[in-house]
């Protein structure tokens, strides 16, 4: 069934000026329609902005409990939608219909927490000297709030800017990714729904080129959140900051699991093997390289490769194992790739292969990709794919595969497979990346802890999520009181 979406500006639905539409497509089958969108340009971001500067006085003005309760109802509308959610987004983006559905409990999840956040915002009460009769902090919103969000966790990641920027009092203009709009739409269906103020929350469809390029200079945005790929964050980031607003921008990874010869070897492949693979290895954070001790190295190759030809490749409506690329352009990326690295001496050792035939002549599949006899200055080991492609590097010591680990452009997230407390604790202590874990898959996150990265997966300025989230959108007010 075909959605239609407009632009939500100001409390009501509208098209685009022009009139132009797109369609969003199922990357497991391409003849699936799953929602038409309005193209918009620079004429509807200035609306957008403008309805969100005339709502800023009310809804900032709002009690904090009466935010978090508009907040805790649009968190129990997606839970009552949580089956659709959950199917549109794998229509829309692809993933396997499991995951979807733990994202969009993800995203439910979110709104509970920042509702009871809107409840205790405030400030601290200092003692003061003299004859002041109190000091005080007092947290205020931003004001007008810009959002940039991604294809690949199109609720989520909408979510957890939404969420936080909303229940410190800032207005918000989201322009979604037009790979995977349709979900993000229903997360604005359900603020109207619980009651959200006329202009408190604003969507707009369109290209980054002229949508995300005026929320980033408009001259009413007053905060700019962007996810997205290195080279566009980076820019926005620029953009922003030139024009004076606070801005964060986090971008991409090229993740590590650093595998130590005291771990259980299968279990270190499984734990790789679904970092690297799972979304189709469309994450930021996903595992593109396993950095194995020489000692386990073969066992561990032979592990890996069995988890990748294990998993079954199809529609994610039918639970597959691993889904589609999001796009043909995807997957002429992950491809590309295939190329470059036995180009450069890199071993195929399974995959990398566009699946054709049957139901895939359809979408945009591949069989994911596992490569030995990687150098860590390969572009397989150095660039980001965004795809499921894995390099497997041998190391001869543990100090070797830190070296190995953070000798790399990106710092989002990484992690060790080990039995030895020491190398966790060195390993926590020594990983250049915002996010360790220890025997665990370097994707997975969660909400009430900050998240963000290092280096270029980060402008390492504010970071995401838990209380981190509501310091982005809000600015500190000393108060002296004198009687």
């Amino acid at each position: 069934m075909t959605q239609t979406y407009e632009n939500y500006i100001g409390g009501e639905w509208t098209g685009s000026e022009s009139g132009e539409t797109q369609d969003v497509t199922n990357p497991a089958d391409e003849s699936d329609i799953v929602s038409t969108v309005p193209v918009s340009s620079t004429a509807e971001t200035d609306e957008a902005v403008a309805a969100a500067v005339d709502a800023t006085d009310e809804w900032a003005g709002m009690p904090g409990p009466e935010r978090g309760a508009i907040l805790r109802e649009t968190g129990e509308i997606l839970k009552s939608q949580k089956d659709e959610l959950a199917e549109t987004l794998t229509r829309e983006e692809g993933k396997p219909l499991g995951e979807a559905e733990g994202e969009v409990q993800r995203a439910i999840d979110i709104f509970y927490y920042y509702a009871e956040k809107a409840r205790d915002f405030g400030g601290t009460v200092k003692q003061p000297s003299g004859g002041r009769a109190g000091l005080q902090t007092k947290k205020e919103p931003m004001g007008v709030a810009a959002l940039i969000t991604p294809w690949n966790y199109p609720i989520a990641i909408p979510a957890w800017k939404i969420a936080p920027a909303l229940a410190v009092g800032n207005t918000v203009v989201i322009k979604p990714a037009m790979q995977a709009p349709t979900v993000g739409a229903k997360i604005i269906e359900a603020l109207d729904e619980a009651g959200i103020p006329d202009g408190a929350i604003n969507l707009v469809c369109g290209p980054g080129s002229e949508v995300g390029e005026r929320l980033t200079t408009h001259d009413d945005v007053d905060v700019v959140s962007f996810t997205g790929s290195a080279s566009v964050g980076e820019h926005v980031y620029d953009q922003a900051t030139n024009n004076g607003k606070r801005a964060q921008a986090e971008m991409g990874g090229k993740n590590p699991t650093v595998v130590m010869p005291s771990a259980d070897v299968d279990k270190a492949a499984d734990i790789v093997g679904a970092g690297a693979f799972g979304g189709t290895g469309q994450a930021c954070t996903a595992t593109s390289r396993a950095i194995v001790h020489e000692d386990v190295y073969d066992e561990f190759l032979d592990a890996v490769v069995d988890y990748a030809e294990s998993l079954e490749i199809g529609n994610g409506l039918e639970r597959a194992g691993m889904g589609p690329h999001v796009s043909e352009d995807e997957l002429a990326g992950s491809l590309e790739y295939i190329d470059i690295a036995q180009d450069e001496g890199a071993t195929l050792e399974t995959g990398g292969e566009e699946l054709t035939g049957g139901e895939y002549d359809a979408g945009n599949f591949i069989s994911p990709a596992v490569f030995s006899d990687v150098e860590p200055d390969m572009r397989i080991a150095q660039e980001e794919v965004f795809g499921p492609v894995l390099a497997v590097i041998p190391v001869s010591d543990f100090d070797e595969g830190v070296e190995v680990a953070n000798d790399i452009d990106y710092g989002l997230s990484a992690s060790v497979v080990t039995e030895k407390i020491e190398e966790e604790n060195e390993f926590i202590e020594r990983s250049e990346s915002g996010v360790v874990k220890v025997n665990e898959k370097t994707t997975g996150l969660e909400l009430h802890v900050p998240f963000g990265g290092l280096k270029r997966s980060s402008t390492n300025t504010y970071r995401e999520q838990g209380d981190a989230g509501l310091e982005f959108f809000s600015y500190i007010k000393t108060v002296y009181r004198n009687s």
